[in-house]
Formats: C-alpha cells, sequence, structure tokens
C-alpha cells in the first residue's frame, strides 16, 4: 500500500506524528484482507471481528511531509484464533523507516475468543 504524507500527519517538529503510524497499519491490514475477498464489513456482519491484542512499532528513521510511504504487511503466523502481521514501511528511497508487528485475536460479538473459520485462514494464506 501506498501513502502520501500530508502536512495533517505530522507533528510539531515536521514529522510524522507517532501515533498516525496505528492508523497506517490499520488501513495496511484491510487492505491486505480486502485483496483476498474478505470484507471487513462483510466480517463483521458475519459476527467475526479481530481485535488489537498486542502492538510493537520500531521507528528507525523519520517521515516527513511529502514523502511517498509504501507499506509492505504480510501474515507471519496464524493459529486458529489469532493472525501475526508484520510490516515493514519503506519511504521512496526504499529506506525501511518503520518495522511493525500486530497481532490480532478473533472475537464473536460479545468480545468472547472464537476460532476463525477455516475458510478464512484459507483465504488469508
Amino acid at each position: 500500500m501506498k501513502i502520501r504524507i500530508y502536512y495533517h500527519h505530522t507533528d510539531c517538529g515536521g514529522v510524522v506524528y507517532y501515533g498516525n503510524y496505528l492508523k497506517f497499519l490499520e488501513e495496511a491490514r484491510t487492505e491486505y484482507f480486502e485483496e483476498r475477498g474478505l470484507s471487513i464489513k462483510w466480517l463483521l456482519n458475519e459476527g467475526i471481528i479481530f481485535v488489537v491484542r498486542h502492538q510493537e512499532i520500531e521507528y528507525i528513521k523519520p517521515v516527513f511531509y511529502a514523502d511517498i510511504l509504501t507499506i509492505k504487511a504480510k501474515i507471519s503466523d496464524i493459529s486458529s484464533v489469532k493472525i501475526t502481521f508484520d510490516y515493514d514501511i519503506r519511504n521512496q528511497e526504499q529506506i525501511i523507516t518503520t518495522k511493525a508487528k500486530t497481532v490480532l485475536v478473533c472475537v464473536d460479538k460479545n468480545l468472547k475468543p472464537q476460532k476463525i473459520p477455516e475458510s478464512i485462514i484459507k483465504k488469508l494464506c
């Protein structure tokens, strides 16, 4: 996924505000699901909800206004109830600026852990 950095992404120091990376990662995960034919809205309607259990972000190089980033998301681990995403974020010079990891857990509408349907696992892998 590519993203252009706009002024509203930056902080008073002129670099991307650290909290905005969570939004970028969310968008990259959503695109990952969508590219595999899995609409988040459809999953929600089916009672298949993924919540963030754990998040890691390593900020390696600053990102500035007008930079164009490439966010690569991939699943590094999947089990019957959780999915682990790893991310590399690179700037236009292809220098890694950020690495991240998100662990998602599948829950039902009552936020109780549930197994990920096998059909969903197959589409994601």
